[in-house]
């Protein structure tokens, strides 16, 4: 995080595989954001308070009298944990692979001589800024006691496909995109220009498509009443 070109050119200059470490960093971080927001969701629950979602606003009021009635149902330790925590690392380590591969597809494109296996590596540990945004998260719902509702810059938005990028975009992810730059320009060879190019193209893709699937989720969970398992 501090000196990123001298990491990224130790990294590059190992021949196995390097991203097992800030992969299990980011899976605990998450395992803590998981176990906190839940414990918080819970004990406003028996309160009697809701957190609802970023986009409610832009519910018809049907979608928000079932999401009400939803919540009533799913208020159980798996929906609180255990799913929350199988989509958080699902994502993270699914979001990895998927971003790690189109990463390197870009750069063999633009004349990257780098392997798929150099992609991963960085584009693990170039994710690191995600764990300090976790901690911060932590920290700051135990501060305030209560779980986060709007992430990112969502609370700007002007639609639900508006606050599902906003919701995704803050300093952290300028943060890494900044260092996968550094990473794919040292280990692939790219000149700064086309490192850039290869890298925002695939950030704002992958950013608009998790996007839309985060509206579509969202609007199927107020579309109809949730049942427990």
């Amino acid at each position: 995080l501090l000196r990123p070109r001298q990491t990224f050119t130790a990294t590059t200059s190992e021949v196995r595989s390097t991203w097992l470490t800030p992969m299990l960093v980011l899976s605990i971080t998450a395992l803590l954001v998981v176990l906190v927001s839940g414990y918080l969701k819970t004990r406003a629950a028996m309160m009697g308070e809701v957190a609802l979602p970023p986009d409610w606003q832009y519910w018809t009021p049907e979608m928000q009298n079932n999401y009400m009635q939803a919540q009533q149902l799913t208020q159980g330790k798996v929906f609180m944990y255990v799913i929350p925590l199988v989509n958080a690392w699902s994502g993270l380590w699914a979001g990895w692979i998927i971003l790690g591969g189109l990463l390197h597809l870009g750069s063999t494109l633009l004349g990257g001589r780098g392997s798929m296996q150099g992609a991963l590596n960085i584009t693990a540990w170039a994710t690191l800024p995600f764990a300090v945004r976790d901690m911060l998260k932590v920290v700051y719902m135990l501060s305030a006691s209560h779980a986060i509702t709007s992430p990112g810059l969502s609370g700007f938005a002007t639609s639900a496909f508006m606050a599902q990028v906003l919701a995704r975009t803050d300093i952290f992810l300028f943060w890494s995109i900044a260092l996968l730059i550094i990473g794919f320009s040292i280990a692939d060879g790219l000149p700064r220009g086309k490192a850039v190019v290869g890298v925002v193209v695939v950030a704002l893709l992958l950013l608009a498509a998790q996007a839309g699937l985060g509206t579509v989720l969202s609007g199927l969970s107020g579309a109809a009443v949730q049942r427990p398992f």
